[in-house]
């Protein structure tokens, strides 16, 4: 069994790069439906014996109680900036509990039951830290270690790479676990585009309904589309 701790931006303001493609409003129905499938799924997994949501957007107390997480102020925990919460929360937790504490991002729209299956048994095979990285090998989505293993928390650039050096520095076991249901976090444009061409038809869940069950998914293929078009004129023109 083990602990979920999922830091979640406010809303409002969520996946600003994504401004050329969505609305604000679009943009925070999309933020707002991939963080309840990532709770949603959370809920249901029998290994993971509670949720503990850190956010300070107005309606994460909702969101929390919704999927029977414990809303936990950012405000509260004194200290500012991804790296510094994660650590000052996942510290706070350990004095409570001595389960594995399961550290993700909310913005993991393809993640399934099977992937925190396998992240949990990953660390009870080796023990230490399980590092579940980014599409690209670089960033990290998920973390999974235990009060002996607490990571030097460095999300940002090349953190994969940079959180399995800092636990071979102090001795630590530490494993990268790769998987496509981890590996899809959506930021950019391109991961926008990722997720349409990979989400399964028929799929279940609050993005896939946003995505495929109204207008918003063709009328974002219509704007992918044309920021392609736009970039490849640019490179035509760099190139003549």
């Amino acid at each position: 069994m083990a602990q979920a701790l999922v830091p979640l931006k406010d809303l409002v303001r969520a996946k600003t790069r994504l401004s050329g493609v969505l609305s604000p409003s679009e943009r925070r129905a999309l933020a707002q439906a991939m963080a309840e499938d990532v709770l949603a799924l959370l809920a249901a997994h029998p290994g993971v014996d509670g949720i503990n949501l850190v956010s300070d957007d107005p309606s994460a107390h909702l969101l929390a109680g919704q999927y029977g997480a414990r809303h936990w102020p950012e405000s509260e925990l004194g200290c500012s900036g991804l790296n510094n919460v994660i650590g000052s929360a996942s510290r706070q937790l350990f004095t409570l509990c001595d389960e594995p504490l399961l550290v993700l991002h909310a913005d993991l729209p393809l993640l399934g039951a099977a992937d925190i299956s396998a992240v949990l048994a990953a660390r009870e095979d080796t023990g230490g830290l399980v590092v579940g990285p980014d599409r690209h090998g670089k960033g990290t989505n998920l973390l999974c270690f235990d009060a002996v293993s607490l990571p030097a928390f460095c999300f940002g650039a090349d953190s994969c790479k940079r959180h399995l050096a800092a636990a071979a520095a102090r001795g630590i076991p530490a494993r990268r676990l790769i998987r496509p249901g981890i590996g899809l976090d959506v930021d950019e444009p391109q991961d926008l585009a990722a997720l349409l061409h990979r989400l399964p038809g028929g799929a279940r869940g609050r993005t896939a309904e946003l995505l495929q069950d109204g207008e918003l998914g063709a009328r974002i293929e219509v704007a992918l589309g044309s920021l392609q078009s736009r970039e490849n004129s640019f490179e035509e023109g760099e190139v003549g």
